[in-house]
């Protein structure tokens, strides 16, 4: 059952990053590997690792045409449903970009400063498919490039026995965890692929863990190295973005998902228990908390918590989140609620209150989250899926010095000087480069500066 609790008896570990254990040591190996050795150490670690270690690393668009045309014959709906997330994603990601402003602006006569914003020439994205394939993160990390104007998108996804394999892989007893099936053809979860397809995967691979990251980090025979890296993983994916961040940027190190819902009397006990549940299921160091000042809907939350797990299928893992991480705070105010949550920085942050006044001063006292959801019918789970907003959110507290995955990530803002040698601002700044040169023992500096006087 869900923890309640009092504001005053919260632990300061709650407001801290959440440590579940190093894997350095393992993930500098592999990553060493893959840079020594490319392709073949690639191939040793997905055997090892996952359930098929395919012949060759690229899956063809063939494949992932057919998986895109074979769903939107038989799964009509999740094949729309995705389309349509691909498109709001995409026009709110073009409208990020619209906000990244090129200019030129004189600051002194003849001396023009400017900023441009260009898109990295190849971007990769991880898109893990461990006990669920998440569709939805290829839209959310393939969308913001696209707008970028990226020009090559590398995915890498774990691999999977290609059907035409599937009996020779079952007669050898391999093709599952622990006995790969080997030098088969390369593939990888179907629905995966056809999102891939959908949202305009410039080349795909079957290859994951923490070889993918090395791969697409220092590049191999048959995987390209990328200018960036995003997508969510496991600890080992984390580890392995960490550490060749420097060599490729990354969009941030992703923990376990977290959801905190600040209520006021007017929350629906059964939607927060929903929202709640719906982060739960994530994983079994998921963390749902919800801070209100009201105890008796406190009390209803929980036992409406207790009712949904009843019926719900991912209730083994919501339920271990729940009993270990899961929390309900009862506040003296929602203003103490918003103090609370700016302080534990939550990568999702919901308002679950009437418009109004107190509404509108909570939202103002608010500014450390990943993403804000305002009101009863914003969902969180919206979010996640088809709101046009990117799911890939800052975890563990880095919401208080960064944002989500957006076409930011993708761009490099660069600066550009130019000077007109008739003007006094030229000078200007000539003479007060050689005086700074000087200052600093820099001769070469000063001369530098002094010679165009």
């Amino acid at each position: 059952m869900i923890r309640i609790q009092k504001a005053s008896e919260i632990e300061s570990a709650f407001f801290g990053g959440r440590d579940f254990g190093s894997s350095i040591d393992v993930v500098r190996d592999v990553l060493n590997d893959v840079r020594s050795n490319g392709d073949s150490a690639v191939r040793k670690y997905t055997a090892r690792f996952d359930v098929a270690s395919p012949s060759s690393l690229e899956i063809p668009q063939s494949e992932l045409k057919a998986a895109a045309e074979k769903m939107q014959k038989e799964n009509p709906d999740l094949y729309n449903a995705l389309c349509y997330s691909r498109d709001l994603a995409v026009r709110f990601a073009k409208k990020q970009r619209e906000s990244f402003d090129d200019f030129e602006v004189e600051l002194e006569p003849g001396l023009f400063t400017g900023q441009k914003n260009i898109a990295v020439d190849r971007a990769g994205v991880y898109v893990p498919a461990g006990r669920f394939a998440l569709v939805s993160t290829m839209v959310m990390t393939v969308a913001p490039a696209v707008a970028a104007g990226v020009k090559e998108i590398i995915l890498c996804t774990p691999p999977r026995v290609h059907p035409s394999d599937k009996a020779e892989a079952e007669k050898a007893g391999k093709g599952v965890p622990g006995k790969a099936f080997e030098n088969g053809k390369p593939y990888a979860d179907e629905n995966i692929m056809a999102a891939a397809y959908i949202c305009g995967v410039t080349k795909a691979f079957a290859c994951g863990g923490s070889q993918a990251i090395g791969a697409l980090a220092f590049g191999t025979e048959s995987i390209p190295a990328v200018d960036v890296i995003v997508g969510p993983g496991n600890k080992f994916v984390a580890e392995a973005k960490k550490l060749v961040y420097g060599t490729v940027g990354i969009d941030m190190v992703a923990g376990p998902t977290e959801v905190f819902i600040i209520a006021d009397k007017s929350a629906d006990p059964e939607w927060v228990a929903a929202d709640l549940l719906a982060q739960a299921e994530h994983d079994v160091v998921a963390q749902p908390v919800l801070a209100l000042t009201d105890e008796n809907l406190a009390k209803k939350v929980s036992a409406e918590i207790e009712k949904q797990l009843e019926t719900l299928a991912t209730a083994a893992v919501a339920r271990q989140s729940i009993d270990s991480y899961g929390r309900i705070i009862l506040c003296d105010s929602l203003e103490q609620a918003a103090d609370i949550a700016n302080r534990k920085a939550p990568e999702h942050l919901e308002l679950a209150m009437e418009p109004g006044a107190e509404r509108d001063n909570i939202e103002k006292l608010v500014h450390n989250y990943g993403s804000l959801f305002i009101g009863h019918g914003a969902a969180e789970v919206f979010g996640d899926y088809a709101a046009g907003l990117n799911h890939t959110l800052p975890t563990s507290g880095s919401a208080r010095f960064t944002g989500g995955l957006s076409v930011r990530v993708f761009l490099k803002t660069v600066t550009t000087l130019r000077t007109d040698s008739s003007k006094e601002g030229p000078v200007n700044s000539a003479k007060a480069a050689g005086i700074l040169g000087d200052a600093e023992g820099l001769a070469g500096h000063a001369r530098a500066a002094r010679v165009r006087l």
